[in-house]
């Protein structure tokens, strides 16, 4: 890591799109995202301490903890800013072969960039197994351990349920429609493990994906996002999510047609990066909670 946690905590920024995009969806879960900057400041509002010196001691053991190369916070913060990074990428595809499809003479476009509902789909279960993936590292737990992932969904709170929320509208409603859950599965069961070998994400992360080659990679892909499934139905359900209902609320910030829907998904994924800051945020929690537990 180029940067030390405080730094990377202390330069998340107070505006922007990807700042106004998580505000937009604070309908789905009223009042558990507030946008906390600063690692000094994250340490006050986590623990509510105001004594300077505690305050050292708690900053010097979290830095310390992520600091460990023995601990999992690196692979998760990289894992965080890598679903991102790569997000721009499948995000200029999906706008190029949009144009391909709307200008005959850039038409060559469709055979060298990925349909925009087969990389929105590598993209959504890909960015869900990087969240389990992220939160065992983080728990020092087996990779694997999905039944432990599902049962700490439902405890999800703040930034940790604002970045699940937004997977789900941002990543599965917008680009793919209201049946994304289904779309989604069907898709990766037509998915073949030399396809998913050419996706950019997937060749980013696929060392800390658990199983021995694509193929057993890509079924873990599928069992973990099938068993969040549930969970993914019950947001959507208890808050009538449509498309429409999520433009409809991120026009509360931003100026934006809700006609092109494929074009803002694409728009939304090389724009915004709600992965790396919520889950920057996510895991100075985390290293603050255990610091504290600590000393």
């Amino acid at each position: 890591m180029s940067k030390s946690i405080f730094e990377l905590v202390d330069q998340l920024p107070t505006s922007g799109l990807t700042i106004s995009m998580l505000k937009s969806l604070d309908f789905v879960a009223p009042g558990e995202w507030q946008n906390t900057v600063g690692f000094v400041n994250t340490i006050k509002t986590v623990t509510g301490e105001d004594d300077e010196d505690l305050i050292q001691q708690i900053g010097e053991r979290a830095i310390y903890l992520f600091n460990d190369k023995s601990q999992g916070y690196q692979t998760a913060l990289w894992l965080y800013q890598t679903v991102d990074g790569t997000d721009k990428a499948l995000g200029a595809a999906a706008l190029a072969n949009k144009v391909g499809e709307k200008i005959p003479l850039l038409g060559f476009l469709n055979s060298v960039t990925p349909k925009p509902d087969k990389a929105q789909t590598i993209d959504l279960t890909l960015k869900l197994v990087a969240e389990l993936v992220a939160f065992c590292q983080i728990n020092g737990i087996p990779g694997d351990s999905i039944g432990d992932f599902v049962a700490s969904l439902g405890e999800y709170s703040g930034e940790s349920l604002i970045r699940m929320v937004a997977l789900v509208c941002v990543d599965g409603l917008i680009p793919l429609g209201p049946d994304f859950i289904s779309k989604a599965i069907s898709g990766l069961n037509q998915t073949n493990p030399q396809e998913l070998e050419k996706n950019s994400t997937f060749q980013n992360i696929k060392d800390v994906i658990p199983g021995n080659n694509a193929g057993s990679k890509l079924n873990f892909i599928g069992e973990s996002f099938d068993s969040v499934k549930g969970w993914m139905s019950g947001i959507v359900n208890a808050n009538n999510l449509t498309p429409q209902k999520v433009v409809g609320n991120l026009q509360n910030f931003v100026d934006i047609a809700d006609d092109k829907l494929d074009y803002l998904a694409a728009f939304l994924d090389v724009a915004t990066n709600y992965y790396e800051h919520t889950g920057t945020q996510t895991l100075a929690r985390r290293l603050i909670e255990r610091a504290v537990a600590e000393i």
